[in-house]
């Protein structure tokens, strides 16, 4: 199997950029526990769908070789800035491209100097893969395809990792419940804005701790829609896709707010 680890992380800067505060912290420390997982794994290539990376035309992936630069976020600027430095899987990216249009999307490689880098890939890089000592094989957040479509990117995806030999880790980037706080708030005293919405993140957690796929893919519209789910949830459905369907369960690292949205580092048990 080409898969030999997957996760969800939080795409948001701010358990990177201000670290020092309780709840950010915690998913800062969970971050870095589950870097250490993926090392372990031993992969070749690390596989990331982040919900920022945003499409609208064509499936967009990253074949520039190497991309660096210094990022500012468009939402937490005023924390700092965000640099990065990775190498991409360019081999394996193109295969991919290669590939989509057998399940009706069509890719494109996107290859110049200064390519705007989102900040939830650029997170997943510096927490998951420090040091820059693996490959990524990044791809976009087409706005125009459902969680299905997503699911079914993610599978073939990891079929052509399988061809070229690949040991893959699977990051998929986003968050849970998408409420946040509108004013200014005592960040150390950062909460889920809506208790609907925390009930709706608890109930998702548990059902991946108990690898009960059937019961999230029902649960994931009303999950979107209710709790306002990060992209519709999507990056767990490329994750579920690359895993081929099934895993046997999760480890929840951690779960917190972020400004009163929901984000929370899982470890997929495959």
């Amino acid at each position: 199997m080409s898969v030999v680890s997957a996760f969800i992380i939080p795409g948001s800067p701010l358990p990177y950029v201000q670290r020092d505060n309780p709840p950010w912290g915690r998913l800062a420390e969970a971050m870095t526990a589950v870097g250490a997982a993926l090392d372990a794994s031993e992969p070749d290539t690390l596989l990331v769908y982040s919900t920022q990376w945003l499409a609208v035309l064509d499936q967009l992936w990253q074949m520039r070789p190497q991309v660096t630069g210094l990022h500012v976020d468009e939402n937490w600027h005023e924390y700092g800035d965000l640099p990065f430095d990775m190498c991409i899987d360019t081999e394996l990216t193109a295969a991919i491209i290669e590939a989509t249009p057998a399940i009706d999307i069509r890719s494109k490689g996107v290859d110049y100097d200064a390519f705007p880098i989102d900040t939830g890939t650029i997170i997943a890089a510096n927490f998951l893969n420090p040091g820059n000592k693996r490959p990524l094989a990044i791809t976009s957040n087409n706005l125009y395809h459902d969680f299905d479509m997503t699911r079914g990117l993610g599978r073939i995806a990891a079929e052509q990792a399988d061809k070229l030999g690949r040991r893959l880790a699977v990051i998929g980037v986003g968050g849970l419940s998408g409420s946040i706080f509108r004013q200014t708030i005592d960040i150390a005293g950062d909460h889920i804005a809506e208790p609907g919405d925390d009930a709706w993140n608890q109930r998702v957690l548990e059902l991946l701790r108990e690898g009960r796929v059937d019961a999230l893919l029902e649960a994931v519209p009303a999950f979107a829609s209710e709790a306002r789910a990060d992209m519709g949830f999507k990056h767990f459905g490329f994750v579920l896709g690359a895993l081929g369907g099934d895993f046997q369960g999760a480890e929840v690292h951690a779960y917190e707010p972020l400004y009163g949205a929901g984000g929370a580092v899982v470890e997929i048990n495959i």
